[in-house]
């Protein structure tokens, strides 16, 4: 502190130490983090914080966000990069009618905000017609304390929930037919893209925010809460919602406190003769274990110091972390014991324990594992109206990655599925398809929601001008600028730039591409989907040795990175500069060891100069950490077959039968290696 100034003392945006004034304090509890401005209006989040839980807690005491890594200027991480910019990655949730304002000419924020913290307006939307009536209710006009609200959250009033005895749960009076106090929160309470400044209270979500979906990475594969995911997501996917449940039947928004206290919350709806009692949950009675949030609401840590609850509410399955390597309720605890001793300890009391709501954790499991048995159980999932909407949309995203005949049926279903969650994902699926074959996506340019009509364009703008109707291209026209002003409207980062970019090659206006990916290594030259892009822009337009120059400029600033090297291998090849394609794509393999696409690729390549048996160590090496990989198999049984090794030929064919059942050109190849050399 000098005089009334607060300042940090830190390394900068060059690596150097210097002194930075503290220009906000931001958040309360249980952290407090400081903001730093920086040329061009931007406000970042150091990455010192203030633990402001009591110190019988832990707290009281500076801590560093990121403790187990070392974080240098160069970091995306770094306090003074583009993860930690308040106006892009924090504002809108903590503040009051947030305007962005980024100028892409300048690369400068005139960020503005009506109220630094989140205010009444962030809920109800505008206030002055609610301040007028208050008024008059003050000179004798009125008494109605929620006059001139111009959103009424008002899904719970006259809402009772009876309990029935004999199942000791409750059953809502009448049916929740509005996502209008749902939608309010998760506008903050979800993990969101956001695309535009215009959100309101009470305006459907999907207008203005794109909701991550429960995919690998964000969730477990049963879906729990795994990185930050602000609790919506998992909610959709409970059985408190779809029986009618809102945030507030829980939470009073304006206290920020439960409805009631411990076990009572629950007790609200669930009879707590019951549930509340040593009976149901087997533990000591006001110990641990006996709070309904600690076997249904598993906690995850953030920030170091903010556990939060999982809103999926779900009945413990340990038996699931055994079999997918998913977190369970009991083992938080538990420590010391294993999932299996867990398994077995519910069992003793439950002998035939229920699955609970959700029940798509072994879809999901083998789709992310790229295990080609997941097509049927992601199938079931997407095509269930007892599934969560959330889930039907998470599973035909997976399907989006291995397309089935019978995958794309389902989509075509769902392109008119209620929700547009699902009719999103859906439009995902048909991407899959050749352009001609899209034109189901042409009603859902004019849909209700937005996410869905840019989802359309994006479809369709491969589709030729002239293959659609007058009504048609007019409403992609629409879609489209849409697409291009949500775009837009995230100009600062460089993957919306190259989004824009690759929208545009599609659409054929190749200058506008280009000028997109250099704008977007203008934001960030280390920013390496944009490199790639751009190159395979020069590629398209038969620009080959262009596409190289531009490949080896992205490695002059990076040059261990593997996609920079396989893109370059593959470039070469084109040139027909087989020996230095191999250096490339064997830099590329080594570089990403898990990426079995460029181990395949690079043994092709190796196999196409007659290096052999150097490609089949190269399949080997990469089958033994994706062991479902179907190229690799393939190649496997071809390779070995050529090479005349029949039996190690068909023992990858039988395990592409396993993976492939019922496959005509498996099925074939392994009827041709159990037939005896001519």
């Amino acid at each position: 502190r000098r005089g009334d100034e607060f300042l940090a003392k830190t390394d900068g945006p060059d690596g150097a130490l210097a002194e930075f004034p503290v220009r906000h304090t931001f958040g309360v509890y249980p952290l407090q983090q400081y903001l730093v401005e920086l040329p061009g209006g931007r406000l970042q989040a150091l990455s010192i914080a203030w633990d402001s839980r009591p110190a019988d807690e832990g707290g009281q005491r500076w801590f560093h966000l990121y403790p187990d890594e070392r974080i240098d200027h160069r970091d995306e991480l770094h306090w003074t990069r583009r993860q930690q910019n308040w106006n892009y990655m924090c504002a809108d949730c903590h503040s009051t009618n947030l305007q962005k304002n980024y100028d892409a000419q300048s690369d400068s924020y005139a960020t503005s905000w009506s109220e630094i913290s989140v205010g009444c307006e962030a809920c109800h939307g505008p206030g002055s017609a609610h301040l007028e009536a208050a008024r008059r209710a003050g000179a004798g006009g009125g008494d109605n304390a929620r006059a001139g609200l111009t959103v009424a959250l008002d899904e719970r009033r006259g809402v009772t929930w009876s309990i029935d005895p004999a199942t000791g749960n409750a059953s809502r009076s009448r049916v929740r037919d509005s996502e209008r106090e749902i939608g309010v929160c998760a506008q903050c309470h979800s993990r969101r893209g956001q695309f535009s400044n215009d959100y309101r209270a009470g305006e459907s979500l999907t207008d203005h925010y794109l909701p991550a979906l429960l995919t690998d990475g964000l969730y477990y594969a049963d879906g729990q809460q795994r990185d930050e995911v602000y609790n919506w997501g998992s909610f959709l996917s409970s059985r408190m919602y779809a029986r009618g449940v809102t945030c507030s039947d829980c939470h009073d928004p304006h206290t920020q406190r439960l409805r009631a206290d411990g076990n009572a919350v629950c007790a609200q709806c669930h009879l707590a003769s019951k549930y509340d009692s040593a009976e149901h949950h087997f533990h000591v009675t006001g110990g641990a274990g006996s709070a309904c949030a600690d076997c249904h609401m598993k906690t995850e840590t953030y920030m170091v110091v903010d556990p939060r609850h999982d809103h999926s509410f779900r009945i413990p399955r340990p038996e699931l972390s055994e079999s997918f390597g998913v977190p369970n309720a009991c083992n938080q605890c538990h420590t010391d014991r294993s999932s299996q001793w867990a398994a077995v300890e519910i069992r003793k009391h439950y002998p035939d324990p229920k699955s609970g709501f959700q029940d798509f954790a072994g879809a999901f499991a083998a789709a992310d594992a790229r295990d080609p048995r997941a097509a049927y159980p992601l199938l079931q999932v997407a095509a269930n109206p007892a599934e969560s909407a959330i889930a039907r949309a998470s599973a035909l995203t997976r399907i989006a990655r291995q397309p089935t005949r019978e995958g794309m049926a389902v989509a075509m279903t769902a392109l008119k599925d209620p929700s547009p969650l699902v009719r999103h994902a859906a439009l995902e699926v048909l991407e899959q398809l050749t352009p001609l074959e899209r034109k189901a996506a042409m009603p859902l340019l004019a849909d209700d929601s937005r996410i869905v009509r840019m989802q359309a364009a994006h479809a369709l703008a491969p589709l030729a001008d002239d293959a659609m109707g007058a009504e048609a291209r007019a409403s992609f026209e629409r879609a489209s600028a849409e697409y291009v002003a949500a775009e837009r409207f995230n100009a600062d980062r460089p993957e919306h730039r190259s989004n824009l970019g690759g929208f545009f090659v599609m659409r054929g206006d190749y200058a506008a591409a280009e000028q997109e990916y250099r704008a977007a290594l203008a934001l960030d030259e280390r920013f390496v989907p944009a490199w790639v892009n751009l190159a395979d822009l020069k590629r398209t337009q038969g620009l080959e040795s262009e596409a190289e120059a531009v490949l080896r400029e992205g490695l002059a600033l990076m040059e261990s990175d593997a996609a920079l090297h396989h893109a370059l291998g593959l470039t070469l090849v084109r040139q027909q500069r087989h020996g230095e394609a191999l250096t490339e794509l064997r830099t590329a393999t080594l570089s990403a060891p898990g990426n079995s696409r460029f181990a395949y690729v690079y043994a092709v390549g190796l196999h196409s100069q007659e290096r052999r048996t150097e490609a089949l160590a190269v399949l080997d090496k990469a089958l033994e950490s994706s062991p479902n990989d179907i190229e690799l198999l393939s190649a496997l049984a071809s390779f070995n077959a050529e090479a005349g090794n029949r039996e190690r030929a068909l023992a990858y064919a039988r395990q592409l039968q396993e993976l492939l059942p019922g496959d005509p050109g498996v099925e074939e190849l392994v009827r041709s290696l159990q037939q005896p050399e001519t």
